[in-house]
Parts: C-alpha cells; structure tokens; sequence
C-alpha cells in the first residue's frame, strides 16, 4: 500500500512539475502553434485567447532585451538574439553585451569600447596614405551656429578646398580603386541601379586593394578574426562585399542604394540630399563647379588631416543641411572605420579615438531586406558631431 501511494504521489508531482514546464513561454517565444502546450506563445495567442500568462513580459515587454535569452538558438521570430553569432550577423539586443558575456571580451568574445578605441587608434596610426598638410589645403571660412545651418544661404565666397595634390594622392592604388567605384551611380533614388560586369568587378577590386592589400586593410580584419567575427578572410572581404555594395529600395521599389553609394557618393531623395560623407567626392564636385560650399556648423579638434567638418551645401540645386565628413584620410580609413563601427555597433553609436581626440561614429542597419542568412546592409553611417 505505501509503495502504490507513494508512486501515486511521484506521479502528481511529476504531471504538476511538467504541466508548469508547459504555461511558460520562456524559450518558446515566436515559436509555431504546439497543441501539446497548455498555451501559446506567437502572435496568433492573442487572436485565439490562448497565449500563456507571461507572454506579455517574455515575449513582448523583454522582446529587445537579452534577459534570460544568453546562447538561445536562434529563432527568426525574434526581432533580436542573443547568441555567438548575432555580432557577426549585426542583429544582437542592445543588452546582449552586458548581460550575455562574463568574459568581457576574447575570442569569439563582445567587443568593448575600450577595444575598438585602441583599434581605431592603430587604424589612425597606419594610415599612410592620408594627405599631408602640403597636399591638401581647405578653408572652411563661415561658421555657423546650428540653429543657421537650415537657412540655406551662401555665407562663403570661396571653395572649401583650396589645393589638392591629385598626382600623388590618386596615383595611390587606393584612390585609384576608389574612384572607379565612385562615379558608378545615379544619384536619384527610385531608379533602378544596373551595374555592368566591369563596374562589378571594381566593387570587388576596392575592397580587396583596401582592406586585403594594405596593412590598414589587415589590422581590421586580424582583429574581427580574433574575436570570432569571421573564421577567414575570404569571409571577411565577402561579407564586406554584400554589406557594402547589395543593392537595396529607398524609394519606388526599385535597386536604387546601397551603403556605400548612400554614405560615400550620396543620393538625392525627397527633393534633398540624402547621405553623403566623403571628401574626395566633395572635392571632385566642387571642382567640377556642381557643388556649391556655404558655410560649416563644426569643426573637429584635430590641427592635422584627418580632420572632421560639418558642411552646409548645394549639389546642383539640392541642399544638405549638416553633411558631416572625415577630411584627408584615405580611402582605407574612412571605408575601415565606417566597417568597424557597422560591424562591432549595428545600429548604434560606435565612440572612437584619434590622435587622443574622441570621435563618435553613428550608424544605421537597413531593415526592410537582407542578405546571407538574415545579414542588415548598412543603412547609413556618419560622424556624428556636436551639432549633427
């Protein structure tokens, strides 16, 4: 009799301990309709009334959030992860650094602030290709307070830059590999960017000159390699590739942008200019008379090239209010620092040092397509001054 009634207990607790394990949408959230579950946890529980009673706080109130969802699998549902591979595929929660990594960093590890700033500081170092004082000169003449930087008025009767050295900084192969992707695109979005079989393997040939043929190139990707964010760098010139020059809608449906022809060459949409954070390209318009410099709302701490400004402008009739750009560097700079910060702070503001001067990097996933396995192409990225 005590064995019968102790086995009868064994069973009531197990059925209550196992009938729990299934009223609780911890681990199951987004997951399909299971009739072998007590309560659901998707969007369809609200419908039919049969979501489990915390649905609301895991599922949706904690949905951004890392709590309780470290090394989860993944899941597409779920509007953020929170695993290993969420870094390399830039869609981890905002918390996933403080709460999913007890190491603080290491292979296949978060990657700390403090880290990308002594990175970006070796980025600076290596940076011989930037112009030197004698190759370049600007002037960037009226300042403005950033309440003015919307009045769209010409407060300079000079051109911002002054000299360039063409022959030696465009006979570098950088520059040369990065003109020729350059001149690639229509400006006007809502229409179709078709790119010839020369101009594809001109993408490939500038990433590859900058970040596989200099030491620039190298450090990036030696320090990604570290961490886990890519096992090759095959990978890492491909993903750059896609993360870079897919081809994506801003408007009309149609393959009109990309994140470099957004950030590097700009764009015009909704009758402004959209993007547009380069200075070579700046120069070349300027000097071919399309592009009219007015004034700037910030200028950067730095007395030596790369230096940063936030420019007021007019790109043949239409206008930027505050387009912010890294002045003098290479070609492999700027693409490595924008890289940087897009990959290790998707989304997010990417804090940097140069020279012992603090920059802030600010930068955006595009959201409504993807590539690989659920991959965000850069939306945008920028300087993010003071005044932007």
């Amino acid at each position: 009799m005590k064995v019968i009634a102790f086995l009868a207990l064994w069973v009531t607790l197990f059925h209550q301990g196992y009938s729990n394990s299934l009223d609780t949408c911890v681990g199951r959230c987004g997951n399909g309709t299971d009739n072998s579950f007590s309560c659901q946890c998707n969007t369809s529980c609200e419908r039919f009334k049969d979501c489990c009673s915390d649905y609301t706080d895991v599922c949706k109130t904690s949905a951004l959030s890392c709590k309780g969802r470290c090394d989860e699998q993944f899941n597409s549902q779920n509007k953020c992860h929170c695993n290993s591979k969420c870094a390399q595929h830039q869609n981890c929660c905002s918390d996933y650094a403080d709460l999913c990594d007890s190491n603080g960093g290491g292979s296949g590890g978060v990657i700390t602030d403090a880290e990308i700033k002594s990175l970006s500081e070796a980025l600076y170092a290596l940076d011989s290709n930037k112009a030197s004082s004698s190759e370049l000169i600007i002037d960037p003449q009226a300042l403005v307070h950033d309440s003015q930087t919307s009045s769209m008025t010409d407060l300079s009767s000079g051109n911002l830059f002054q000299y360039l050295n063409e022959e030696v900084l465009f006979s570098r192969p950088t520059y040369t590999a990065f003109l020729a992707v350059l001149d690639n695109y229509n400006r006007m979005t809502g229409q179709n960017e078709d790119f010839s079989q020369q101009q594809l393997a001109e993408q490939e040939d500038f990433v590859r000159e900058t970040m596989a043929n200099t030491e620039l190139g190298r450090e990036l990707f030696a320090f990604l390699y570290t961490k886990g964010v890519y096992a090759s760098e095959e990978e890492f010139l491909q993903d750059l590739k896609m993360m870079w020059f897919g081809l994506y809608s801003r408007n009309n449906n149609k393959k009109d942008s990309s994140g470099f022809e957004h950030i590097f060459a700009g764009e015009i949409k909704g009758g402004k200019v959209s993007g547009f954070h380069n200075w070579i390209q700046f120069y070349l318009l300027e000097k071919s008379g399309k592009l009219n410099y007015y004034s700037h709302s910030f200028n950067g701490p730095w007395t030596s090239y790369p230096d940063v400004l936030g420019m007021q402008f007019m790109w043949e009739g239409y206008f930027k209010q505050v387009g912010s750009v890294v002045i003098g560097c290479s070609p492999e700079f700027d693409f490595a620092l924008y890289s940087l910060c897009y990959i290790t702070r998707p989304g997010k503001q990417c804090h940097l040092s140069l020279g012992g001067k603090k920059l802030m990097i600010q930068t955006y996933t595009w959201e409504r397509s993807f590539y690989g396995d659920g991959k965000k192409y850069i939306g945008s990225a920028f300087p993010a001054t003071p005044r932007n």
